[in-house]
């Protein structure tokens, strides 16, 4: 046992970062591969670490019987929610490919959505079939062969089983002629580096890949409990949404206790989480400072904010036409740059906040590099040096303890 114990160690040494993290957060083995629960994906994107410590030889091995009485549960997508991981909670079952998917989910902008439905539909009728959809495993599996980290062939040979249920060649499918993928990201694999030919290619191996696949949740949920019904745009893009809303619900609830807003310092906080500053107690100081009193942040002022965030690249385009000029941005320039590079409307007070906390030399003014570079870390959530951040108990935050208790 413990020989086997220090094989599935090793293997950590093997993977890349975003494999680390599956393997560390799933909680489900079927047949050899890794799956996590809805609740395990949650986890995986709003805590450090599991809340149950679990490798791979603590994972719970399913039965056939007992997978297919998981995916039972499993609402049709007609019926899905902002609390359809939450609800499902530990019913469910979700791949290491669709985690991937999920995560490309959680950081895009909605006009991206049709980007990516359209992707899918490889015969352009405007639906999406589970064949097609398949297609997706075997693009986000070529690009990780891309990233993957070389070393101890057996090692690979044993996560790849581990991650996808199978054993792959290195040198299969998804070959484009002069084209190296390991710069782009998922997404943009996914966007820029599929064609319809492409396409053709992998629809016409859809069938041997699902026959050597076990159902997910996903697949049930899009598809139905026997993989013949189809996936229209509408249902696609309010699964996206969903999810994004229910992520950002958890996120903001984990703050608030039970209130309607969380204070302008646990906002910072959810900011700060996943980025790379060194000295994160100087913006808190900052703020503070800045922000006497506290007025707070509701969920629809956080969750515009996320989704400019999820726009940032188009925003980085305004901001670098300010830096082009030597000019930094006052608020009413941000307010407008967000709005004619997103959509997006962001209230006065948030975008007080946001100033106070990145406005670093306080002259009311934010340079690209005191905001954009930030927060361009932010989206690389649980994949870059996740730290805690040390919260200070104020004497607002004992009283919302306090009537939340009650």
């Amino acid at each position: 046992v413990t020989e086997n114990r220090s094989d599935l160690e090793d293997l950590h040494l093997y993977a890349t970062p975003r494999e680390q993290r599956f393997r560390r957060f799933a909680s489900l083995e079927f047949e050899g591969q890794l799956y996590m629960t809805p609740y395990d994906f949650i986890q995986a994107v709003t805590s450090d670490e599991p809340k149950r410590k679990q490798e791979f030889y603590n994972t719970k091995a399913a039965r056939e019987n007992e997978l297919n009485q998981i995916l039972m549960e499993t609402p049709p997508v007609w019926k899905g929610s902002s609390k359809l991981f939450r609800n499902l909670n530990e019913k469910g079952v979700i791949s290491y490919t669709e985690y991937l998917f999920l995560l490309c989910i959680l950081t895009k902008p909605h006009a991206g959505f049709r980007i990516a439905f359209n992707m899918f539909d490889t015969d352009g009728n405007e639906m999406v079939d589970k064949k097609e959809f398949l297609v997706l495993q075997e693009i986000f599996r070529k690009k990780n062969e891309k990233r993957e980290k070389r070393g101890d062939e057996e090692k690979r040979a044993m996560l790849r089983l581990q991650l996808y249920g199978y054993h792959t060649s290195t040198n299969s499918v998804l070959k484009t002629e002069g084209e190296d993928l390991v710069s782009r990201s998922y997404w943009d694999t996914l966007r820029r580096s599929t064609s319809q030919a492409l396409f053709s290619d992998l629809a016409e191996r859809a069938d041997d890949i699902s026959s050597s696949l076990s159902d997910t949740t996903l697949l049930v949920h899009f598809f139905g409990k026997k993989g013949k019904a189809e996936l229209n745009f509408e249902d696609f893009y309010r699964f996206m949404d969903n999810l994004q809303t229910e992520v950002l619900e958890i996120e903001f609830l984990s703050y608030s206790n039970g209130m309607n807003t969380i204070s302008e310092e646990d906002f910072a906080h959810i900011l700060l989480r996943y980025t790379n500053v060194e000295n994160t107690s100087s913006y808190l100081e900052n703020m503070r400072c800045s922000i006497p009193e506290e007025k707070g942040i509701t969920f629809e002022e956080f969750r515009s904010f996320f989704q400019f965030l999820n726009n940032l690249e188009d925003f980085t385009i305004a901001m670098q036409m300010y830096n082009f000029a030597s000019r930094s941005i006052g608020q009413d320039e941000f307010k407008r740059a967000v709005y004619v590079a997103t959509g997006v409307k962001l209230s006065p007070h948030l975008v007080n906040t946001v100033f106070k906390i990145f406005d670093v030399d306080r002259d009311d003014q934010l340079s690209y590099k005191e905001f954009i570079g930030i927060m361009k870390d932010r989206l690389n959530r649980g994949f870059r040096g996740y730290k805690p951040i040390q919260r200070y108990t104020t004497f607002k935050s004992c009283v919302r303890k306090e009537l939340y208790s009650r």
